[in-house]
């Protein structure tokens, strides 16, 4: 079985890669091949919304041993169409996605249906960075760092998304804050479970996906 898992840009995969390192393995070992993919340049949000949809219509009608994941973040709000809450954006997409299968002539074949999931990030990836407050600070080089955001971290708003407060963090300190590098290695060095129960809304929702999937024989 493979399971293609479609993210905004190169800092997610990255970071995806990293923090679940382990859980990809033993998947991999149980005979379920979990791969990131990042979406083309551009406005990489409205392609994960539109695109991957009609991207997943292909790859699930010539391969029924594939599932496709859309995992976008919510921020920013109203991309591609109005959204502003996560049940807004899976609706959406999912929309996108009826659309592309009834222009196939799909939209009767439920194991296709079945086999196209949506996640998001709520409100971004960094959302995941500020649950690994520990392994944030040693990145930062500080013994410790105060708790400026609301906690569970999805809480956070949309007007202040939690990249913007890691930003922040590093600017705080004279750094910047670069999401291809420093994101893979902060939560490289977490435990994904850990993270996962700190962010229990919409990122334990997808981990839970992962491990529970098991190969159909």
């Amino acid at each position: 079985m493979r399971v293609c898992v479609y993210v905004e840009g190169p800092s997610d995969k990255a970071a995806m890669e990293a923090l679940l390192r382990p859980l990809i393995e033993r998947k991999r070992q149980e005979g379920v091949a979990v791969e990131f993919f990042e979406t083309p340049e551009g406005d990489r949000k409205v392609s994960v919304l539109t695109k991957v949809p009609q991207k997943a219509v292909s790859i699930l009608a010539n391969d029924p041993g594939t599932i496709v994941v859309a995992l976008p973040d919510l921020y920013p709000g109203n991309k591609a169409f109005p959204h502003q809450t996560v049940t807004e954006l899976i609706a959406g997409i999912r929309r996108n996605f009826e659309t592309a299968l009834q222009a196939r002539g799909l939209a009767d074949d439920a194991r296709i249906q079945e086999r196209f999931k949506v996640f998001c990030f709520k409100h971004d990836l960094e959302a995941l960075l500020l649950a690994a407050q520990r392994e944030l600070a040693v990145r930062l080089g500080a013994k410790s760092i105060a708790v400026t955001w609301r906690v569970p971290v999805e809480d956070q708003d949309q007007d202040h998304p939690p990249k913007r407060v890691v930003e922040s963090l590093f600017a705080d300190r004279g750094k910047r804050y670069r999401d291809t590098i420093d994101a893979p290695v902060i939560l490289g060095a977490c435990q994904y479970q850990e993270i996962a129960d700190r962010c229990p809304q919409c990122f334990r929702p997808f981990v839970e996906f992962l491990a529970d999937l098991v190969p159909h024989h």
